[in-house]
């Protein structure tokens, strides 16, 4: 069992102040694989007044000197990959195969940061010698969920880097292990000190203080809408800036004219994906009232070959939930729509048979009514709620009767026309006959309504100022 009783802060791995610690389990066998000693508000304190002493040089790094800290990055996570994916398979549950691919898109964001840097414009000259310049903010915070953590350490801390930013994570507590093997990356990478610094620790405790610390200029949160509004309310007491990606209720529209052979299998990826442990899930299913019953018919089919359990076979496709608190609350949720009277097409209440761990049942209703609580709120777990739509229009209001906006999802063979619908959905990111983004370009990672206030990369990490 490993004993995770150091932190990173200042560039070396140091015995943090607070005392108080968490035992981590392995969701899929439910044994105990590590603890970790949480940090406390000293050493949340202690780790921004390095940030802040660093920034003071770092902020005056050439745009070379960054990148080769960014390479070093990748370079040095290219070396522990398979610890990394190991290390997730354990404390996370996740199959294998998402597991590499999400390990690669980590490493990958230090080297996209750097190809989006060498060609940002942080200087512009105006036709009267007036100058605008793009300035690095200050310490920046940063907060990432369990159920992507490194990924999460990766998006953000890539952009602060190259923006010129010093920075303060809080990662999950649930997710030490992966943390500390990418700070012993960090290490490897011979990066300056005070750069990144890391603080295990309670939300509640160690991230609502550094979100309220005067010395941080920023807040880049993924998590829940719930806290999402408690760290605007916090941050705008002092009119800190904040990037916020939380939560999501997301809709899948199937056209008329879609290939079912493809867009029903693809409707439970988008649903189950992470275990639906997602905030991008497409958890909410509109299909042509007309053809109701057979997609009923191919979706009952199709879940049951869901391969789910043996999170090291490469075909894998869904893994436990984290913990039994979530199990849980998946759990109330199933009882909830049950008791209000939708409809179970597959699953159910209970885990599934023949697993040990934290397995809930990839669970379908219909007969969802709008006003059901399945149906409004995110429920982080595999359950998908089909409706019915009559007209394209209908399909779209549907869509977008939700306090969410994070994505959208929409199947059919005409792309004129299923373009047209994906434009109309309001959300940050609308994906066209396909789960996920497959380019390398640098997108904006955006929420709209409740699901947050997104980022565009490098730019929410600088400070326009106006020369003339």
């Amino acid at each position: 069992m490993v004993h995770i009783d150091k932190v990173y802060i200042n560039g070396e791995f140091v015995k943090p102040h607070g005392t108080k610690t968490l035992t981590l389990i392995n969701p899929d066998t439910l044994e105990a694989i590590g603890k970790v000693t949480l940090c406390d508000k000293k050493d949340a304190a202690y780790a921004i007044k390095c940030a802040k002493e660093a920034f003071k040089t770092f902020s005056k790094t050439s745009i070379q000197e960054r990148g080769e800290i960014l390479q070093r990055l990748y370079d040095a996570m290219s070396r522990r990959e398979e610890e990394l994916n190991a290390a997730v398979l354990t404390e996370y549950g996740s199959p294998i195969s998402a597991t590499r691919g999400r390990t690669r898109f980590a490493k990958n964001s230090f080297l996209t940061a750097r190809e989006q840097m060498n060609r940002f414009e942080f200087e512009s000259v105006l036709k009267d010698g007036s100058k605008i310049l793009k300035a690095p903010l200050g310490v920046a915070a940063a907060i990432a969920p369990w159920n992507a953590n490194y990924t999460h350490i990766c998006q953000k801390l890539a952009p602060a880097i190259a923006a010129g930013c010093t920075v303060v994570f809080k990662p999950s507590e649930y997710s030490a292990i992966e943390t500390q093997i990418l700070c012993e990356c960090f290490k490897d990478a011979n990066i300056p000190k005070g750069l990144i610094n890391i603080v295990n620790g309670i939300g509640e405790e160690v991230g609502s203080y550094i979100v309220k610390h005067k010395d941080i200029a920023l807040i880049n949160f993924t998590g829940s809408t719930k806290v999402g509004r408690e760290i605007s309310k916090n941050a705008a007491k002092m009119i800190k800036r904040t990037i916020l990606e939380l939560g999501g209720k997301s809709p899948n529209i199937i056209l008329d004219d879609a290939d079912l052979t493809t867009a029903v299998p693809n409707a439970l990826k988008i649903a189950f994906s992470n275990s639906a442990q997602a905030c991008h899930a497409g958890s909410r299913l509109y299909v042509p009232e007309s053809k109701f019953e057979l997609i009923c018919e191919m979706l009952a089919k199709a879940v049951k070959e869901i391969k789910i359990g043996n999170i090291y076979d490469e075909e894998c496709y869904m893994g436990p939930l984290i913990n039994q608190t979530q199990f849980d609350r998946v759990q109330s949720y199933i009882a909830s729509g049950i008791n209000d009277g939708a409809k179970l097409l597959a699953g159910g209440l209970g885990k599934i048979d023949g697993l040990k761990g934290y397995y809930a049942k990839p669970t379908i209703f219909t007969d969802v009514k709008p006003n059901m609580k399945i149906a409004r709120e995110e429920i982080f777990g595999p359950v998908l709620c089909v409706f019915t739509y009559k007209s394209e229009q209908e399909a779209v209001n549907l869509a977008n009767d939700t306090i969410y906006g994070l994505a959208g999802y929409v199947s059919g063979a005409d792309l004129k026309r299923a373009k047209r619908v994906a434009e109309q959905i309001f959300a940050g990111w609308v994906y066209i006959n396909k789960g996920v983004y497959e380019g390398k370009g640098v997108i904006p990672h955006v929420g709209a309504k409740q699901s947050g206030i997104g980022t565009n990369g490098i730019d929410d990490y600088l400070q326009f100022r106006f020369i003339s």
